[in-house]
């Protein structure tokens, strides 16, 4: 990692990938600072513009299709993720050009050096957190700037993707991903820990990368004194929240009545939008934080009254003959047993299904997807499997959704297996019901949102 890296030396950037989440939010940023972004992205396409490509160009972003034809002598640098290898053409045309190569996460923990930064960190649970601390900042007038993986839908009713805004203070609320080890280069005033489950990376590893994380915290680190793991990497109890804990913000008397969650943070109650126990966490999580920025728990628990939600988490994607589809970017096991009891508050029945985002972290959690998932449904629930989404690139296919569905075959008649997705439209046509819930969980896919709504007007 080039710790050394200074954004503030180049003027033009050039974004391999720009459509994605990540790269996108970091592109939409530097433009609205005042430098010059360009990017490609292999989903562009030429004979029409896509609408995350209209509302690029109208921040004044250039779009490209991925085959070099934008990348010039002009560009003072190359933004690249870890998907991109370095057999891609762009890569290659800038070794040609001698452009600097830099990392997306090189270039945001350079961003982060220069702001009063808030990362929010944990396994699941990051992009909702930090939607929800933009927005209490937002709502108490600290006019914050943010980086996230997710739309907030208040920033999409704006006509922008919703997934980055720059504010007038020097408060910038960013995720640290743990994924890539990244998470390790960010300097932060403010740091959360929402949880540690094995996603991408064993426990040894995600302490090791945590402590770091914690290390480079240069005023207030605040963790879950729930979660058993992240519990360990305390420092002052005082700044951490909980439910039910001994804590400086504990969460108790939690409800949820429909599509809307209650409970109390040290008395003081608080009402949202959203469903899950898991965002009852992330709230107290979001109030602890902006409780160290300066914010009152009451100040707090108004602001999240108005909160409108991100894109794809536990987002009603519509209703049709008393049939509600949830759309969800649940891609790990414990995101995806959130998100399954999440709707059972609020559905008879749930009918799941999964898409996995790739091959290899469909290995990594296969033996979870298997026990745990299972073990989080009702008798009345389903949980349905299709095959990985293939976003390209080399890979080597060890464990296939089929091998995961033989394993549960054995042990529950649960689970229902379509290879093709499209499959799944007919059975719900014929099979779902009255009060039943249909949840869409997938990462990486970018369809998956259009696929919800498509259920919606098939049923």
């Amino acid at each position: 990692m080039n710790n050394s890296y200074n954004f503030q030396e180049h003027q033009h950037f050039f974004f391999v990938g720009i459509a994605g989440t990540g790269m996108s939010a970091i592109a939409q940023y530097l433009r609205g600072i005042g430098k010059t972004v360009s990017g490609s992205d292999r989903i562009f396409k030429p004979e029409g513009k896509m609408l995350i490509q209209e509302q690029f160009e109208k921040q004044g972003i250039q779009c490209y299709f991925q085959d070099a034809s934008g990348l010039t002598s002009d560009v003072d640098v190359l933004i690249v993720s870890t998907a991109i290898e370095e057999s891609n053409v762009e890569y290659q045309k800038a070794k040609q050009l001698n452009i600097p190569i830099i990392k997306r996460s090189e270039l945001l923990a350079s961003i982060s050096r220069t702001k009063r930064t808030i990362a929010v960190g944990g396994t699941s649970g990051k992009s909702t957190t930090t939607a929800m601390i933009f927005h209490i900042l937002d709502q108490n007038n600290v006019s914050p700037s943010i980086m996230s993986g997710a739309g907030l839908t208040t920033l999409q009713e704006k006509g922008l993707p919703g997934n980055a805004w720059v504010g007038k203070s020097d408060w910038l609320v960013i995720e640290a991903d743990e994924s890539d080890g990244s998470i390790v280069n960010y300097t932060s005033e403010i740091a959360l820990l929402l949880n540690m489950d094995r996603d991408h990376k064993e426990y040894d590893e995600l302490t090791d990368l945590f402590k770091t994380f914690r290390s480079h915290t240069t005023k207030t680190f605040i963790v879950n004194q729930s979660h058993p793991k992240s519990r360990t990497l305390s420092i002052d109890k005082t700044n951490d929240f909980g439910v039910e804990t001994d804590c400086g913000f504990n969460g108790s008397k939690f409800q949820q009545k429909g599509f809307s969650i209650s409970f109390d943070c040290n008395g003081t109650p608080v009402t949202l939008p959203v469903i899950g126990k898991h965002n009852m966490e992330n709230a107290l999580a979001a109030i602890a934080c902006c409780h160290a920025v300066g914010v009152s728990i009451e100040k707090s628990a108004e602001a999240l009254r108005s909160y409108k939600g991100i894109y794809r988490r536990t987002q009603v994607a519509g209703q049709a003959k008393g049939v509600t589809v949830i759309d969800d970017f649940a891609h790990n096991p414990a995101e995806v047993v959130c998100a399954i009891k999440a709707c059972q508050t609020a559905g008879k029945r749930v009918l799941a299904w999964f898409q996995p985002h790739g091959f290899g972290p469909l290995k990594f959690m296969h033996k979870e997807l298997e026990q745990e998932v299972m073990a989080s449904l009702r008798p009345e629930d389903l949980f349905i499997l299709s095959d990985v989404y293939y976003a390209g690139g080399t890979v080597t296919r060890e464990v296939t959704t089929a091998d995961v569905v033989k394993e549960i075959q054995k042990f529950s008649e649960q689970i229902v297996y379509f290879p093709d997705r499209k499959e799944l439209i007919p059975y719900l046509q014929k099979n779902a019901k009255g009060g039943d819930i249909v949840l869409i969980m997938g990462a990486r896919d970018t369809t998956l949102s259009d696929f919800a709504k498509e259920i919606v007007e098939s049923i």
